[in-house]
């Protein structure tokens, strides 16, 4: 979308079709148009210079990936909802093994909001060349996360095999190299790529949401997928998700909550909790359960998710 216009494509348009601009309608009312929806258009579709269409219906979302920014959805910010793509089938969460270094806090915001829309997730580890992956997925080893691993050099097929015939979007801080894995899959893109800070920080390069036709492989009847790129975020709050699916995101801890009392809170200071016996017994990471109540107090308003510490050190 750019001011007010939003580029559409056809259902049987292929890669070198033209697409059409068009607007919303008024009758439209506050729905709002996303990155992802089906839409019904009238007007001029031929999508030549100067056309203009109307967007008059939006198609019902078979799911939709918000985030806040806050958790607290007693604040203004937390009762902010931005609708991050609608339609997607896959999110992938993009992280660097090192500069910047990876942050599960982030990791685990991800997870939560996939699992609350009924995305599938997939971790994807670039800068490979520079950190052992080993500690990283020792954390989610008990989610049997799917992975993969990208180096500067290495080849894209197996990643290219889990975005075909999908809508994925890809989510991840700004500097672990989301634009340049972008620029990989789709060379004609030229998404802005910026570089690392001193003290870990990448600079945002792609400032708005914009979704991208995978090129057809050779050979391959298979249709090749889009992928949605997004702006590098600092947070995802998750005040649009309710205490009860939070857990979801954390299925290594679920089983343990069936020995819990009637309505537990499952904080810290809930004595007959039994999520601390269950860590105790060596059945899930301890800081899995750390970041779980950490989300907790956040959606509470005892902690600021921007500065609250991640499981292995680094800011979320």
């Amino acid at each position: 979308m750019d001011r007010g216009r939003y580029t559409c494509v056809l259902p049987a348009a292929g890669p070198d079709d033209p697409t059409v601009t068009a607007m919303r309608a008024r009758e439209l009312g506050r729905k709002s148009v996303v990155v992802g929806d089906r839409v019904g258009l009238v007007g001029d579709t031929s999508g030549s210079s100067g056309a203009l269409a109307r967007i008059v219906r939006i198609e019902p979302r078979r799911s939709v990936l918000r985030r806040t920014a806050e958790d607290d959805a007693s604040t203004a910010e937390g009762r902010l909802e931005r609708v991050v793509v609608a339609n997607a089938d896959q999110l992938v969460i993009v992280s660097a093994l090192a500069d910047p270094p990876p942050r599960t806090g982030f990791i685990d915001r991800c997870l939560v909001a996939a699992y609350d829309a009924d995305i599938e997730p997939l971790l994807c580890l670039t800068k490979a060349d520079l950190a052992r992956p080993e500690q990283i997925l020792g954390y989610y080893t008990e989610l049997e996360l799917p992975y993969l691993l990208i180096r500067p050099d290495s080849p894209l097929d197996a990643l290219r095999n889990l975005l075909t015939s999908r809508v994925s979007v890809l989510v991840g801080h700004s500097g672990v190299g989301k634009s340049t894995l972008v620029n990989r899959l789709v060379p004609e893109a030229e998404r802005a790529v910026g570089t690392v800070s001193a003290i870990g920080r990448g600079r945002h390069t792609s400032t708005s949401a914009v979704a991208l036709r995978l090129p057809a492989l050779p050979g391959a009847e298979q249709d090749p997928g889009w992928i949605v790129d997004t702006p590098g975020v600092r947070s995802f709050g998750l005040a649009h998700v309710s205490a009860k699916s939070l857990l979801h995101g954390f299925p290594d801890l679920v089983d343990a909550t069936a020995d819990c009392p009637a309505n537990c809170p499952h904080t810290a200071d809930e004595a007959d909790c039994a999520l601390d016996g269950w860590v105790a017994a060596g059945r899930a990471d301890p800081r899995r359960l750390g970041s779980y109540r950490r989300l907790l107090a956040s959606r509470a308003g005892e902690t600021d998710p921007r500065t609250e510490p991640d499981p292995r050190g680094h800011p979320e």
